[in-house]
C-alpha cells in the first residue's frame, strides 16, 4: 500500500530520480525539464504515469520511446505524460526526447522496477491537459475490494472541484483543469478497503477564452489536437479552421483555406479523406481508417463525406455533432475504442443530457436490432475487456449516417458547382438559406410533423426546457396516443427539423444496407434501479408506415442520389411489427420470427439484457445550434 503522507514528504525528491540528461551529465536543477514519476513501487497491472515536468520553459517534438523491458503500450506518444499497464514483473527504461524553445535538443532517460506483486486498486489515466479542460479519472479494482468503500481525495495541485460533491463509493471523477501560470501537477489517490493508487495530470498554461464575447464559437476549452496525416495539404489549417478556442463565428475560413472535400474531387479515395482527419491520439484514425477500408462497400461514407471540410476525433467530444460553423463533423471517440489502452485515453463524463426530462412520466426507449438481437456490445465501464471491430461496427455506422446527413443537409450536392471559393463556410451556408433553403427545411415545407404536444416535450426530453404541469401529468398511454398517428419514426425527429431530416436517413440507411431494424416503444419512466421498463405501445421497423414511407424517399434521394434505387427500396419496406402491450422492453426483443436457433439464443441472453436496458433509455444524437439568421 502507498503511504500518502510519506509520498508527499519525497515527492520533490522524485522529480530527478532515474533520470539523466544525456547532453549534460551533470545534476538537474529544480527548473530544468525533469521526469517525474509517481508510482516508484509499481506493481502488475497498475497503470504507471511518467510525467516531463518542463515548469518554466516551453518544449515542442515531444516522443517518448521504450528502450528496454517487456513491451507495454501508451497512447500519448507525443505528450508530456505517458501512461500505461505493466503485465509482468521486471524493469522498464524509457526515453522521451524534445526541443527547447532555443531550438536546444534534448533526451531524458528513465528506469523503473516493476514488482511481482499484483495489484489491488490502479487510478486512471494519468495525461496532460490543457487549463479548464474536462479531466476524468477512473478506478479500477481487484474483484477482492468492494467499490462501495472507494474514496478519492487530491493530495497536491492547485484545488479542483468535482462535479459529484460526493465521490465516496464512486468509480469515476471529473472536474475541470484549473488555471496556471506554467505547467503544474496535479495529484489524486484513490483507495479501498486499505490499498490505493496515485496518479498524475500536468495541467498546462493556455490563453483565456473570453467566454462573454458572443462571437466566440467555443466558449470552453478544448483538447490540444493535431492532423491525423502530418504532410496532409491542409496540416497547416486544419486545426485551426475546425477545432479550436481561435474560431470565430465572424471570422470563419474561407473554402480556398479548407474547401469541403466535394470541391477537390466528388470521388474521393480514403488518403484524400484522411487528409482531412484531426485527431487527439492517433489511434483514433488508424481505427477510422480501418473503418473505412473494411466497411463502405457502396462508397456511401466516401460520397457523403464530400459534403464536409474535416473530420474530428478527440477524447472531449461528447456527444457527437455535425458543425456548419466549421463544415467538420465531430465524432465521439467511444465509437472507436478497441482496447482497454484506448478506451481510459477518453474522458468518461456522462453526457450531460442525461437528467433531461426526469420529471416525466414516460420514456421512449429505441435500439438497432438484427434477428432479435441488440446490433451493438455494452461493455460495462468497469470492465477490462477490449473489443473487436465487429463489435463498433454498427454503432458507428449509424452514427456515420446521421452526422453525414447534417453535412449533406447544408452543403446538398445540388450547391457544390455554386460554392465560391472567397467565401468563409458559414457566409456560404447563410447564401443557401437564403436563396434555395435547407432540404430539411423542404421537407418541413411539404411533408410536416403535426403535433404540438410532441414538439413541447422534445424541447423538455433533448434540450433541457422545463416541463410545465400538464406535461409531467402525461401517462404512457397519453403520449402512444399522440405519437402512433404521426409520421415521425422516432421521437427525437421532434427535436429539431435538422434532427427529423437525419434521423429519416439513418434509420432507413440502415435497413437498407444492413437489415437492421429500429425499435421504438413508449413505456412508463422507472425512477429506480429495481423497477423495469414496460411497454404501453411499441415497433419495430416504423420507417415502414406507409404515411411515412414518402418522408424517408424525400431525404434519401437528397443526401445519397447515388443510391439509384432508392424508390423502389423504400417501397418495399415492410410494415412495422407490433410490440407486445405490458410487456417489459427486454421481453420485446424477441418479436421478429425466428429459428429455433435464434429462439434458444434469446431464452439463455434474456438475462443479460434485461439488465443493459437503460443503455438504451438516453442514448441520442445531437444538433449544435447554428449561428445562422
Amino acid at each position: 500500500m502507498k503511504n500518502i503522507l510519506i509520498l508527499l514528504t519525497l515527492l520533490p525528491l522524485i522529480y530527478a530520480c532515474g533520470s539523466g540528461d544525456k547532453d549534460n551529465d551533470a545534476a538537474v536543477s529544480g527548473d530544468a525539464p525533469t521526469i517525474i514519476a509517481l508510482d516508484e513501487d509499481a506493481k502488475v497491472s497498475q497503470a504507471v504515469e511518467l510525467l516531463l515536468l518542463t515548469p518554466d520553459m516551453g518544449v515542442s517534438d515531444i516522443l517518448w520511446q521504450q528502450t528496454s523491458g517487456e513491451l507495454v503500450t501508451f497512447l500519448a506518444q507525443t505528450s508530456k505524460v505517458i501512461a500505461f499497464t505493466p503485465t509482468v514483473a521486471g524493469q522498464y527504461s524509457f526515453n522521451v526526447s524534445f526541443t527547447l524553445e532555443d531550438g536546444t535538443s534534448k533526451t531524458l532517460d528513465y528506469t523503473l522496477t516493476v514488482s511481482p506483486e499484483q495489484s489491488y486498486i490502479s487510478a486512471r489515466l494519468g495525461h496532460a491537459v490543457l487549463e479548464g479542460s474536462k479531466v476524468s479519472l477512473r478506478a479500477t479494482i481487484n474483484d477482492e475490494l468492494s467499490a462501495t468503500s472507494l474514496v478519492w481525495q487530491q493530495i497536491s495541485g492547485p484545488d479542483v472541484s468535482f462535479t459529484d460533491s460526493n465521490t465516496d463509493g464512486q468509480y469515476a471523477v471529473f472536474f475541470d483543469a484549473p488555471a496556471v501560470e506554467k505547467d503544474t501537477l496535479l495529484t489524486f489517490s484513490v483507495s479501498a478497503n486499505g490499498h490505493s493508487d496515485i496518479v498524475g495530470i500536468i495541467v498546462e498554461n493556455a490563453e483565456t477564452i473570453n467566454s462573454g464575447q458572443s462571437d466566440i464559437a467555443y466558449k470552453e476549452r478544448l483538447a490540444r489536437v493535431f492532423p491525423f496525416i502530418n504532410n496532409s495539404p491542409y496540416a497547416d489549417v486544419l486545426v485551426g479552421c475546425v477545432y479550436s478556442n481561435e474560431i470565430n463565428f465572424n471570422d470563419t475560413c474561407q473554402f480556398n483555406e479548407l474547401p469541403l472535400i466535394a470541391q477537390d474531387t466528388t470521388t474521393p479515395s480514403i488518403d484524400d479523406i484522411m487528409d482531412r482527419v484531426v485527431v487527439s491520439h492517433h489511434w483514433m484514425g488508424e481505427n477510422f481508417r480501418e473503418f473505412l477500408e473494411n466497411n463502405d462497400p457502396h462508397d456511401d461514407f466516401k460520397n457523403l463525406l464530400r459534403a464536409t471540410t474535416a473530420i474530428v476525433i478527440s477524447y472531449d467530444v461528447r456527444p457527437s455533432y455535425y458543425w456548419v460553423v466549421t463544415g467538420a463533423i465531430h465524432l465521439d471517440a467511444n465509437y472507436f475504442w478497441l482496447t482497454t489502452d484506448e478506451r481510459d485515453t477518453i474522458n468518461q463524463a456522462p453526457d450531460y443530457r442525461a437528467s433531461f426530462g426526469s420529471d416525466l412520466e414516460f420514456e421512449m426507449p429505441w435500439r438497432y436490432v438484427k434477428n432479435n438481437n441488440y446490433t451493438t456490445t455494452y461493455i460495462a465501464q468497469n470492465a477490462r475487456e477490449s473489443r473487436q471491430p465487429e463489435d463498433i461496427l454498427f454503432g458507428l455506422t449509424s452514427l456515420m449516417y446521421h452526422e453525414l446527413a447534417h453535412a449533406n443537409d447544408f452543403f446538398p450536392p445540388s450547391s457544390w458547382s455554386s460554392l465560391q471559393s472567397t467565401d468563409e463556410i458559414l457566409v456560404a451556408a447563410q447564401k443557401i438559406s437564403n436563396t434555395i433553403g435547407y432540404q430539411s427545411d423542404r421537407l418541413t415545407n411539404t411533408l410536416p410533423l403535426l403535433g404540438d404536444e410532441m414538439f413541447g416535450l422534445a424541447q423538455v426530453r433533448f434540450h433541457g426546457v422545463s416541463a410545465n404541469e400538464t406535461q409531467k401529468s402525461y401517462q404512457p398511454s397519453d403520449i402512444a396516443a399522440f405519437f402512433s398517428s404521426e409520421t415521425a419514426p422516432q421521437f427525437y425527429n421532434y427535436s429539431s427539423i435538422r434532427e427529423d431530416y437525419a434521423m429519416l436517413f439513418d434509420g432507413f440507411m440502415m435497413k437498407a444496407r444492413y437489415d437492421i431494424s429500429r425499435d421504438v416503444a413508449v413505456t412508463n419512466s422507472p425512477k429506480n434501479a429495481t423497477e423495469t421498463y414496460v411497454v404501453n405501445w411499441g415497433q419495430r421497423g416504423r420507417i415502414g408506415e406507409e404515411s411515412i414511407k414518402p418522408r424517408v424517399l424525400y431525404a434519401v434521394k437528397n443526401i445519397l442520389p447515388e443510391f439509384t434505387n432508392a424508390e423502389s427500396t423504400v417501397n418495399a419496406l415492410p410494415e412495422p411489427i407490433m410490440m407486445n402491450s405490458g410487456g417489459t422492453w427486454a421481453d420485446n426483443l424477441a418479436i421478429s420470427p425466428m429459428s429455433a436457433i435464434q429462439s434458444k439464443r434469446y431464452i439463455m441472453e434474456k438475462n443479460s439484457k434485461e439488465r443493459k436496458d437503460r443503455r438504451f433509455i438516453q442514448h441520442h444524437f445531437y444538433e449544435k445550434p447554428v449561428p445562422l439568421k
